[in-house]
Parts: C-alpha cells; structure tokens; sequence
C-alpha cells in the first residue's frame, strides 16, 4: 500500500476509535494518564464515569502482559475531567510502534490538553533504591523504530517535531518543589528506552549508565515521540522496581517488579495528584 494510503488509513482508525468512544465522555477530558506494570490502583481515587475494555474499541491493540489491566477507564479526578489507560501496549508484545502510539492520538482526538505517563523502571543511578520514585526530565530513545517513521499526519504534527523539551519543565518543577516541601523522597533523571522484553545484562547496565541513563525501561519513550509530535506537554514519572547497578544487580521476576511498584504507588500517587492540582 502507497504510503499516502497507509497514513489515511490510520487517521481513518483514529477517528473510528473516538467515534466509538465519543459516548463515554460528556465533556472532553483535558488530561489522558497512562498507567505503567503494577500501577494500576494509582486510579483508586478517580470518580468513574464509564470503563471500556481494549478488545471492545476498534482499531485498539490489546494488552498482552498480564500486569496491564486492559481498560480504558473516563472520569474525573479532583475534578477534572481525565482518560486513564490502565495498562499500556509495547514493542516486544510485537505491535508496531503505530499501534504501541494508536491509544495517544485517540486521546489527542478526544481533546486532552496534557499527558501524564507512568512506568516502572530499573535503577541505574547508584543513589536510587528499589521503591523510590524518578520523576524523567529526559530520555534517551534506543528503540530500533521510531513511531514517526513513513509519511508525516500532516494534521497532527510536523515532519520534523522539535524535541529539546519532551518533558514539561514547569511540571517537573511543580513535582520537585512538592517533593522538597513536603519531605518525599524524590529522584530526577534521565530514562532509556529500550526494546526488551529480555532485562538488561551486567554490560548492558553498564553501558546504559555510561552514556547518561538514570533509570531504564521498556516504554514511554515512543508515547512521549507522538505526544510531543501533536503538542501535547508530557509528564513522566518512573517507579524504581530493580536495581542494574554493580554490586546491587539481582535475579527478579514480574513478581518482584509488581511488589516494588506498590512499595513507590503511595509516593507517585501524591505527585501525580499534585501535577493534576496544578492543570
């Protein structure tokens, strides 16, 4: 297929996913939310509106990792009218990395003025331990496809989006001031993104960490790539589930990623709840 029609028939899905969805909203939701490995009960506090499945809308991939809920859940927290995606899709689940990015140009039609991104993570920086929250100031892309790739959706973004600010400043600074204030332990730093869904070996930490890497994973990045390709400002923030640093690298299982990620809800909870104030 020309690539002129493939770029048509994936406007043509987006505007089939909102149009199925279009009930289950009242009012545009200003801030869409995705929810990363065993983040799930960060939503605890949303006022539900209407919950879809992912196998219900058309065009949408469906989660395979039995982390992610698969739901895409409308409502309102304090007061703010937001879509949540509780559960994510990634590039080793052998999507491409159109339909990893599909779920955020839906948001982006359904009118969100904000995108906040959660994720668990390995801890590269010597400083960070398991269960403490990095909020991402910058990342590093080391996928092998980019999901802008093949003709430009000219109506959704440039050819060439500029990239010199994939994380809202002023949101990260509204995070660390709260951190600071209210005695919250709180990293900043620096996120790979990586294909996986093998972990990283000892060389492979060592070579993340050298090139500038404070924690690592295998998301975010190219949600981050489509958001910031339509204006969205993002806010990322990352739980430390495992450590890739020398002497603290361990053996884990997704058990152990799930346990950690609960040990850090309770802090990323108060962060992303105070960004949301601030919108």
């Amino acid at each position: 297929m020309p690539t002129n029609q493939i770029a048509q028939s994936h406007i043509q899905k987006i505007g089939e996913a909102f149009q199925y969805l279009s009930d289950c909203f009242e009012s545009s939701p200003a801030i869409g939310i995705i929810l990363g490995t065993g983040l799930g009960s960060l939503m605890d506090d949303l006022e539900l509106d209407c919950e879809v499945n992912y196998k219900d809308i058309p065009n949408f991939p469906v989660s395979t990792v039995e982390s992610h809920a698969g739901k895409l859940l409308f409502g309102k927290i304090q007061g703010k009218p937001v879509v949540v995606m509780k559960g994510r899709f990634h590039y080793y689940e052998g999507y491409t990395m159109k339909e990893v990015t599909f779920p955020v140009r839906v948001m982006k039609q359904m009118g969100i003025k904000h995108l906040l991104i959660s994720n668990a993570s390995g801890g590269l920086n010597p400083d960070y331990q398991v269960g403490e929250c990095m909020v991402i100031e910058d990342h590093i892309n080391l996928f092998p496809e980019n999901p802008l790739v093949g003709k430009n959706l000219d109506s959704m973004g440039p050819r060439f989006p500029d990239m010199s600010e994939p994380y809202a400043r002023d949101l990260v600074a509204v995070a660390m001031d709260y951190a600071q204030q209210n005695g919250i332990p709180l990293h900043k730093g620096v996120y790979a993104g990586v294909t996986g869904p093998t972990l990283e070996t000892p060389a492979e930490y060592k070579y993340l960490r050298a090139i500038g890497a404070d924690a690592v994973g295998m998301s975010t990045v190219p949600e981050v790539i489509v958001a910031r390709h339509m204006d969205i400002p993002v806010f990322g923030i990352s739980a430390i589930t495992d450590l890739g640093v020398p002497g603290k690298i361990k053996k884990i299982a997704l058990a152990d990623v799930i346990d950690a990620a609960k040990t850090a809800e309770p802090v990323m909870t108060r962060i992303l709840h105070e960004v949301i104030r601030g919108l």
